[in-house]
């Protein structure tokens, strides 16, 4: 039987990225997305690869969504939080609702993600938890303390998920993306990307969600059975932790 991964916020971006390469290797592949019907319709018209619309920050709604994720496709086996959002704006100016909305999709929704599969996972011995973090949960970003405390705290997440899982079969790893080429940093002007991005990445160019999704597929696979609480830094050496 082919494994089932989940893939949250999964039908764009880097997640779209993720779910394509996971279903191009024989997985069984559930998209979840938050808001936008029409994108999702597309992706899966154009890739075959189911969607859930619900909200990661919501307990409730990923307990539900998750149920009916394994109604369709069988008991879910490897995990990737990938779902995210930004509410950026200088420390002085970042308003209590800009902090906890981050907080509560980049961070608590990988709590809410995770959490109902693990019992599942740790019954038949076997999972695979992948979180996407980024490079400035581990350099921290001006203007994303909120941002930035998230995904600095995914990657504590996985060190001690990687603890409790590591005699019952189950990893636990992150990848730090750097600047990736998606629509939305695609959609920064040109001569920023040209004199100000760009110039910060020693390799000269962004990098490409099919890269991020390589890394993925990696850690997902069988050959990364005795990598765990590790964090794969994909960001054209722009940064070493």
């Amino acid at each position: 039987m082919p494994h089932v991964a989940l893939v949250t916020g999964g039908s764009r971006g880097i997640g779209e990225a993720i779910s394509k390469q996971l279903k191009s290797e024989g997985y069984l592949v559930a998209a979840t997305y938050a808001g936008n019907d029409e994108k999702a319709a597309a992706f899966t018209k154009e890739t075959d690869i189911k969607t859930f619309k619900w909200n990661v920050a919501d307990y409730q709604a990923s307990v539900e969504g998750i149920s009916t994720v394994t109604e369709a496709l069988g008991p879910i086996d490897v995990v990737v939080a990938n779902a995210g959002i930004t509410r950026d704006a200088m420390f002085h100016r970042m308003t209590p609702e800009q902090w906890q909305e981050v907080i509560d999709t980049n961070l608590t929704g990988v709590f809410n993600t995770v959490h109902p599969i693990w019992p599942s996972m740790r019954e038949r011995k076997y999972g695979r938890i992948i979180v996407i973090s980024s490079i400035n949960g581990q350099k921290g970003q001006a203007g994303q303390v909120n941002y930035a405390a998230t995904k600095a705290g995914d990657l504590g997440i996985i060190k001690s998920l990687a603890q409790e899982g590591a005699r019952l079969g189950i990893t636990a790893n992150a990848v730090c993306p750097g600047y990736i080429g998606t629509e939305m940093v695609r959609a920064i002007p040109e001569d920023v990307l040209n004199s100000k991005i760009i110039p910060q990445i020693p390799v000269g160019r962004l990098g490409e969600p099919e890269e991020v999704a390589r890394c993925v597929s990696f850690l997902a696979s069988a050959d990364a059975g005795f990598i765990s609480g590790a964090t794969i830094s994909a960001n054209g050496a722009q940064y070493f932790s």
